[in-house]
């Protein structure tokens, strides 16, 4: 650089003092690059399966499918990265698209990054995010729900489950020799209009209303190797507009669970409890879901799971009960074949299909198989 050119880079103002600033900032800026390391992961999951159930709708007809939701894991492809700060500090990120192997469409409402899209802090005294990611409620069944987000599972019966999402939403998670807490909250909670689970078009952020599709989760638990328990409480509001009979930022959809695991050897038995009170348009619902399930690893490469749950909803007798089984076969660390059996009974007038997505019959039973392949990458 030659003296013209550098004292035309000069800005107003800046003289020797100025100038030392700047030698100071880049000296920082090095000194960070010199140290900091950072890398990215491409990973994702492909899950399909066929499945077949009976009484579909009120005439008892069965239907064979392939089906879009979930096979035993949802598919999706992810991008995760971290870079070293320095100090035990890291930044990190998440960005995860949710996808239909059936067709290929994007999942979570037709959201680009439907799964995660986060950013944030980690360090020793825990994680910190802003963002679209899941909240207490969905990490505190990670350990204790044997099947997870299966095509028959208890995400069927309280599809909220597996999709407990939050957009908007500052995060917190830490563990401390064993001790977990977190909590998430969100300033909007679903922006999405496409309805269900995991877009109930909340979008929140009014500046009329502040308590318009606002959410706040919480975690507290003690986790190691060998047994773990926990108690989340998850509180969304409503507004205009939105799903689920929440069209007022009065009405809310309020669940605590309490989940617990313990290892016999290689066996995990996961049990929980979710109690939900729902105070829409529609009025009042009160309910509790009790889940108990085992996980066996029946040789080195075939597990056994099985689940039992019941929901009983408060002052009424459409209650329901379910019972699922699978085998998973490992065909190497990454590919894995598994089916499964299930059945989903209906009392009164409660109709919870047991295919997550699927329908059923007003009171009936179902009773349903399913066969699948999946793959992570």
């Amino acid at each position: 650089m030659n003296r013209n050119t550098g004292e035309r880079a000069r800005a107003p103002g800046m003289g020797k003092g100025g100038r030392g600033a700047m030698a100071t900032a880049m000296a920082l800026l090095a000194a960070g690059a010199a140290h900091a390391q950072s890398n990215v992961t491409i990973y994702g999951i492909i899950d399909t399966a066929v499945a077949h159930v009976d009484n579909t709708n009120a005439a008892g007809d069965s239907v064979t499918k392939v089906a879009s939701l979930t096979g035993s894991f949802p598919s999706r492809i992810g991008f995760r990265g971290t870079e070293d700060l320095g100090g035990g500090l890291s930044a990190i990120f998440t960005l995860e698209s949710g996808f239909g192997p059936d067709t290929g469409t994007m999942g979570q409402g037709n959201r680009l990054f439907g799964r995660a899209a986060n950013v944030g802090l980690k360090g020793k005294w825990g994680t910190l995010t802003l963002g679209r990611q899941v909240n207490m409620t969905y990490i505190a069944g990670l350990k204790a729900d044997v099947l997870g987000p299966n095509l028959f599972a208890i995400g069927s019966i309280d599809p909220y489950l597996p999709n407990a999402r939050s957009d908007n939403a500052i995060g917190y998670l830490g563990n401390f020799d064993g001790i977990v807490a977190g909590a998430t909250y969100s300033f909007g909670r679903d922006t999405s209009s496409s309805g269900g689970p995991a877009a109930t078009g909340c979008a929140g952020e009014s500046p009329a209303d502040s308590k318009a599709c606002r959410q706040v989760t919480a975690l507290l638990g003690y986790e190691v190797k060998a047994y773990g328990i926990n108690a989340s409480f998850d509180k969304l509001y409503g507004n205009t507009g939105a799903a689920g009979g929440l069209t007022s930022s009065s009405n809310f959809d309020r669940r605590v669970t309490v989940n617990g695991y313990w290892m016999f050897g290689g066996t995990k038995l996961g049990a929980g409890l979710i109690d939900r009170k729902t105070n829409a348009v529609t009025g009042v619902t009160e309910s509790t879901l009790a889940y108990l399930g085992v996980s066996h690893p029946v040789t080195p490469l075939l597990t056994f799971d099985a689940q039992v749950a019941r929901k009983n909803v408060k002052h009424s007798g459409d209650d329901t009960d379910m019972a699922v089984a699978r085998l998973t076969y490992f065909l190497s660390t990454r590919t894995a074949v598994y089916g499964a059996l299930g059945l989903m009974n209906n009392d009164g007038a409660a109709a919870i299909a047991l295919d997550a997505g699927g329908s059923v019959g007003v009171g009936k039973p179902q009773r349903g198989l399913m066969a699948g392949l999946r793959h992570h990458f």
